[in-house]
C-alpha cells in the first residue's frame, strides 16, 4: 500500500467524533497558503481563504469522507463560492469568451460525480486531488471569463452555470438506486441509508446550491444597471 491510497481526511468518522477531525496536513496547508498569496490582498482574496479552510481543514473534511451530501456541500463550496472569490480577487483585465470555460467546468462537475470517477477519489489521494484542482482551476477560470463580460452578458452565463449544477443534482436526487460505493455504509451511522444521503446530496445540488448563483448573477445584474444609468 502507498501513502497516496486511502481516504482523503482519514476514515469516516463516526457522529460523536466529528467535531475533532480537525484537518492539519502539511499539503492542504501549503496550497490554501498558497491561493492565499497569489489571491492578493483584497477582501474576495481573504473570504476565498476562509471557505477554502472551512473545505479543506475543518471537520467537514473528514463528513465529507462520510456523507455524499457533505461531500457535495464540498464541491459546491469550491466551484461555486471559493472560485468566484478567487476570479474576484484577480479579475481578467479584458474580456474573454466564456463559452469554453463554462464547457469545461461543467464537464469536469459531470464527470467527477460518475461513480467509476467518484470512488476512485476517495480511495486514492493522488486522484483526489486531480479531482479538486481540475474542479477549482476550470470553476476560476469560468468565472473570471462570466465577471469579464460586459454589462450584463455574464447572467447568462450564471444562469448556465447553475443550470449545468442543477441537472446533475436531480439526476441524482431522482436515481433509484445509491450509485457510490464509498457511501455504501457510512451514512448508516448517521441515521441514513446511501440512498437517502444520495438523495439529499443531489437536493442541494440542485436547490440550495443555486444561492449562491443567484447572488453573483445579482451582482452582475447591479453592475450592468448602474453601467446602463451612467451611460
Amino acid at each position: 500500500m502507498t501513502g497516496w491510497e486511502g481516504i482523503y481526511c482519514g476514515p469516516a468518522p463516526a457522529p460523536e467524533e466529528i467535531l475533532l477531525r480537525w484537518n492539519l496536513d502539511p499539503w492542504a496547508l501549503a496550497v490554501i497558503a498558497g491561493l492565499a498569496l497569489l489571491s492578493g490582498r483584497s477582501r474576495p482574496g481573504y473570504a476565498a481563504v476562509v471557505v477554502l479552510t472551512i473545505t479543506f481543514l475543518s471537520p467537514l473534511c473528514a463528513l465529507s469522507a462520510a456523507l455524499f451530501s457533505a461531500r457535495v456541500v464540498h464541491h459546491v463550496l469550491l466551484v461555486a463560492i471559493a472560485a468566484p472569490l478567487l476570479a474576484l480577487a484577480r479579475p481578467s483585465r479584458r474580456s474573454t469568451g466564456a463559452g469554453l470555460p463554462f464547457l469545461l467546468a461543467t464537464a469536469a462537475l459531470w464527470l467527477w460525480h460518475l461513480p467509476v470517477a467518484y470512488d476512485a477519489a476517495l480511495s486514492d489521494m493522488a486522484v483526489y486531488w486531480v479531482m479538486q484542482a481540475s474542479l477549482l482551476a476550470l470553476a476560476w477560470m469560468f468565472w473570471r471569463a462570466v465577471f469579464s463580460q460586459p454589462a450584463g452578458a455574464g447572467v447568462v452565463w450564471v444562469f448556465l452555470g447553475y443550470l449545468g449544477m442543477g441537472m446533475l443534482g436531480a439526476i441524482l436526487t431522482l436515481a433509484p438506486n445509491g450509485l457510490y460505493a464509498a457511501h455504501a455504509s457510512a451514512p448508516l451511522m448517521w441515521g441514513m441509508t446511501p440512498l437517502a444521503d444520495q438523495q439529499l446530496g443531489g437536493l442541494v445540488m440542485w436547490m440550495p446550491a443555486g444561492l449562491p448563483y443567484a447572488v453573483w448573477g445579482g451582482m452582475l445584474a447591479r453592475r450592468a444597471w448602474r453601467a446602463t444609468g451612467t451611460a
